[in-house]
């Protein structure tokens, strides 16, 4: 898989705080970034899937993420 480079612009305090979990953690920039977006990049999927199978599952009689559990 190739790379992709792209040029980001952060307000100040965003960049503070960043550098704040980065010392902790010893990670990256690059890797600290990187994992932000794909965490994103899925919650915004999860989501998606969620809003189009959701008229299926009230349909069926699950109106609340428990009501999965209780019939698994």
């Amino acid at each position: 898989m190739k790379n992709a480079t792209i040029t980001l612009r952060i307000s100040k305090d965003l960049k503070e705080e960043m550098d704040l979990i980065l010392e902790n953690e010893k990670s990256s920039q690059s890797e600290f970034i990187r994992e932000a977006i794909d965490k994103y990049i899925s919650l915004k999927k999860f989501h998606y899937l969620r809003k189009k199978v959701l008229p299926y599952a009230e349909s069926k009689g699950f109106l609340m993420d428990e009501d999965i559990f209780k019939n698994l």
